[in-house]
């Protein structure tokens, strides 16, 4: 059977999708895109409630609607987003909500996240956005027009920009291992309510070449300094423009990518910084982690891993950095992911891998 496409079109289903939210409050918001598309974006209806323990299933009493301008539907302009109205809903930190979208009309090619690593549910014909259970429903893995929930709370915000190590690419489904969900249980633990942890991240992003959504600098203004209370920013990017090249990215099995120079390197992490900066958000540089034994490992791209990384922890530039390479590193072959802690293609994290990228984090970098 052929894979799913990575960016199907629905017609008169219901996507039911769960996500779970760092900060809590007493109002939420959600954000649609169709930032990506040339054609509108009609949506019919839209509920959030708490998801059941039954797949796809909701708790009885705790559906909402959502609304836009006061109106059950919305149509989101091409190449555009769509905050909803503010929904009064207690929300808790840490907490799961179930969010049903509505979408009567040929999408064309969704708004798509490829690596949701949460179960989602849709159904074949119909508007069951406040259903308690959606019969016959099948199950996909993409994040399909969500692109956000905000809580309206006086939390501040840490916004983790990066790739598929930050997306938490072979993370066990539906558990939440990815980094950014521990800092967040750590920073809850420490002081309830206080902080929200936002993953902005990309499969395949790369720091200076687009493609795999766009390239680090050109989505920085909305990925990171657009998030709502945003006061800090986690950069772990650079692994895919050593791996990938700067170009068109090399296919699996094919000889080494060319990577960038050093000096752009700095130039795109600099980008980073001014923005950041420009706006009195503190920013803090991840070390790029080993990947020795990938496909796309070469003995040219580690002398210059290493070289961008002694860079990352030396310059004045950053307020600080994350040891992410010292965290995996094996200290015998450095070049590699200790044992345990990575995934069968030595790029990508163990459930225990990214426990540990998420615990290597200082948190007294956001006193």
């Amino acid at each position: 059977m052929p894979d799913p496409p990575i960016n199907p079109s629905f017609k008169d289903q219901t996507l039911r999708q769960v996500v779970r939210v760092s900060g809590g409050g007493s109002q939420i918001r959600l954000r649609l895109s169709n930032e990506y598309s040339s054609k509108p974006l009609v949506i019919g209806e839209v509920h959030v409630a708490m998801p059941a323990a039954l797949g796809g299933a909701i708790v009885p009493g705790s559906d909402h609607v959502v609304t836009f301008s006061g109106s059950k539907t919305a149509v989101i302009p091409a190449f555009s987003p769509m905050v909803s109205d503010p929904i009064a809903m207690d929300v808790k930190p840490l907490s799961s909500l179930a969010v049903s979208i509505y979408v009567p009309t040929d999408t064309g090619p969704c708004e798509c996240h490829v690596t949701g690593l949460q179960t989602g549910y849709m159904t074949g014909h119909g508007n069951y956005t406040g259903s308690t259970f959606l019969l016959g429903a099948k199950t996909f893995l993409l994040r399909a027009f969500l692109t956000g929930v905000e809580a309206q709370t006086p939390a501040r915000a840490v916004v983790a920009f990066g790739d598929s190590l930050t997306d938490g690419n072979f993370s066990t489904l539906d558990r939440n291992r990815r980094w950014p969900d521990r800092l967040a249980e750590r920073l809850n633990a420490q002081a309830p309510g206080r902080w929200t942890v936002v993953n902005e991240a990309i499969g395949g992003n790369r720091l200076l070449t687009g493609g795999l959504g766009d390239a680090g600098p050109a989505r920085f203004d909305r990925d990171a300094l657009g998030v709502p209370g945003v006061s800090h920013v986690i950069v772990l990017l650079g692994v895919n423009d050593l791996a990938l090249g700067k170009g068109t990215p090399m296919p699996l099995g094919s000889e080494a990518a060319t990577p960038p120079p050093y000096e752009e390197f700095l130039a795109g992490y600099r980008q980073l910084i001014a923005k950041a900066h420009a706006h009195g958000v503190k920013i803090y540089a991840g070390t790029i982690a080993p990947y020795g034994g990938s496909a796309h490992w070469s003995a040219e791209t580690e002398i210059l891993r290493q070289r961008v990384n002694q860079w990352l922890r030396t310059s004045k530039e950053w307020d600080g950095f994350i040891d992410f390479d010292a965290a995996w590193r094996d200290p015998a072959q450095p070049s590699r992911i200790k044992k345990g802690m990575g995934a069968e293609d030595h790029i990508h994290g163990s459930d225990a891998g990214y426990t540990a990228l998420g615990e290597a984090i200082p948190l007294g970098l956001f006193n």
